[in-house]
């Protein structure tokens, strides 16, 4: 490079040159800023995925969601066989059918998240965040719901086609917003789920199936 440097005019020590680079360095971590973007916005912030799911006629059936930052509830999901931009832009349609409290949209670098996408979101005030090249810790929050609903259902349960995934996610979902502790959440659920007070000295806890047996939720029981 000092050789380039020359050839266009430019004479410069290399003390003058180093000294420089690294006043570059101390302009920030571009991960922290990252971090902080995430913390300062969380309020204001979804994103969005698609993750696979094999089924037991060996078809590939691809899974959509938008998961809110704050309380991590799943604001909208769908399943195609066939995944497309156009069919992107009208999930989003249905997600946000009107005005909402977001500003910002999280997507991976997807061949699916196109142009045709970007203009939709700019139209409904969402600003989209493209995360970089192979860092899927910047879509921490929608990668951490795929690795839950795998290990947690989809491990253990094998769909049929598109229309018993969907009911299996519809379940999930619920599980999701109403039973499922979360840590980041200060081991409460999404829709809040109130702590239970013992009604009296003589009460029991008591389990409550979900998805099947798979999990449970405990209450207590008033004993008769």
């Amino acid at each position: 490079m000092p050789g380039e440097r020359r050839k266009l005019g430019f004479d410069l020590s290399e003390r003058t040159v180093a000294r420089y680079l690294r006043r570059l360095r101390r302009r920030g971590d571009p991960k922290q800023r990252w971090r902080a973007f995430l913390a300062n916005h969380r309020e204001a912030i979804v994103a969005m995925d698609f993750f696979t799911v094999p089924t037991l006629t060996f078809q590939v059936l691809y899974c959509f969601f938008v998961i809110e930052h704050e309380r991590r509830r799943i604001l909208y999901f769908n399943v195609t066989r066939h995944p497309t931009s156009a069919w992107v832009v009208q999930q989003l349609r249905e997600a946000f059918p009107e005005a909402d409290p977001y500003r910002y949209m999280i997507l991976d670098r997807d061949a699916k998240f196109n142009a045709e996408v970007f203009e939709f979101l700019k139209t409904i005030r969402l600003q989209p965040k493209r995360t970089s090249v192979q860092a899927p810790w910047q879509n921490g929050i929608a990668e951490r719901w795929v690795g839950s609903i795998r290990r947690e259902l989809l491990d253990q349960v094998i769909p049929l086609n598109e229309q018993h995934l969907r009911r299996l996610l519809r379940e999930y979902v619920n599980y999701h917003h109403e039973d499922r502790i979360h840590d980041a959440l200060r081991k409460d659920t999404p829709n809040r789920r109130p702590i239970e007070v013992r009604p009296s000295p003589t009460a029991t806890v008591t389990s409550h199936t979900r998805l099947g047996g798979l999990h449970h939720r405990y209450s207590w029981r008033v004993a008769a």
